[in-house]
């Protein structure tokens, strides 16, 4: 019964940071067995892996998105944030947080995803 719920902000202004949550229930963070993803989905591009955070902290990111990209977390709480500077339009999709296996291409990987939240860019 993991459950996954994204939450932050549904506008963000050009040039400023993209900032949203990821609330886990069911299950860990801190697991050594899954690490935890960010993914949006665009029009243009589709669903884009954005990065992941593993169980102890270490962070991987797209390498289209790594110099923007920062995951984070705060285990007391079970949660891993995304942030993302510089946005732009583009930028606008809707964002989905998951739990990943670990395994790649990374749509092989990814079993347990939250609704997703939409997140537009505009000034």
């Amino acid at each position: 019964q993991v459950q996954l719920q994204e939450s932050g902000p549904g506008l963000v202004k050009p040039s400023q940071t993209l900032s949203l949550t990821c609330t886990v229930s069911g299950g860990s963070i801190t697991t050594n067995y899954y690490a935890w993803s960010w993914i949006r989905q665009t029009p243009g591009k589709g669903l884009e892996w954005m990065g992941v955070i593993a169980y102890d902290g270490s962070t991987v990111f797209s390498p289209a998105l790594k110099s923007r990209t920062s995951i984070s977390r705060d285990t007391s709480k079970n949660q891993f944030s995304l942030q993302l500077s510089s946005v732009t339009p583009e930028d606008t999709a809707v964002y989905y947080c998951a739990r990943d296996r670990g395994l790649r291409p990374w749509s092989w990987s990814l079993d347990y995803w939250g609704q997703g939240t939409q997140v537009t860019v505009s000034s």
